[in-house]
């Protein structure tokens, strides 16, 4: 298993620029995976989509991955540095998918990584820090994403909050729970 970092927290914080920082100091060839389905008639998703774009290096090899991330993560070679963005995103592209069938992407997805020898960077949003979503689909989401970056910081070698620009160790700063 290759080094796995996992980066959260809130919206416009900073994530994916750090995220970026750590891919750019790996000293590999980095490949960044967006999770994002484009949507061509979204002109404000087109434009955040872009400013991602711009800040990336040249070099960078980009591949669309709104769904197949296990399998395209596991055809990556072991001498590259892959940053995914964003987990909360590609958690919303299944969440059409019933419960128990979610539960075999997660696992298969955990599995993957575990045996992927490349260096993974995974960009996640926090979410459950503000008020219960009053709908069905928004409760669905945070759960789902909440248990699934809880399950890849157990087999995290390093995990960082990031919020208003500022990127903290939770790996150094914080004592797991017992049973993760």
């Amino acid at each position: 298993m290759g080094k796995v970092i996992l980066i959260t927290g809130p919206a416009r914080s900073g994530k994916s620029e750090w995220a970026e920082k750590l891919a750019s100091q790996s000293n590999k060839s980095v490949v960044y995976m967006a999770t994002a389905l484009l949507d061509p008639t979204d002109q404000e998703w087109q434009k955040r989509i872009q400013q991602h774009q711009q800040r990336r290096p040249q070099n960078w090899i980009t591949m669309e991955v709104p769904t197949a991330l296990s399998k395209t993560l596991a055809n990556v070679k072991p001498d590259t540095c892959v940053l995914v963005d964003s987990l909360g995103t590609w958690v919303a592209n299944f969440l059409e998918q019933e419960d128990t069938d979610w539960e075999k992407t997660v696992q298969d997805f955990l599995d993957t990584v575990e045996l992927v020898a490349a260096d993974l960077i995974f960009v996640a949003e926090e979410t459950g820090w503000g008020v219960v979503p009053a709908y069905p689909i928004g409760r669905k989401f945070r759960d789902r994403l909440g248990t699934l970056v809880r399950k890849l910081a157990v087999i995290s070698q390093a995990v960082y909050l990031v919020t208003v620009g500022h990127a903290l160790n939770l790996t150094t700063l914080g004592t797991p729970l017992e049973g993760n």
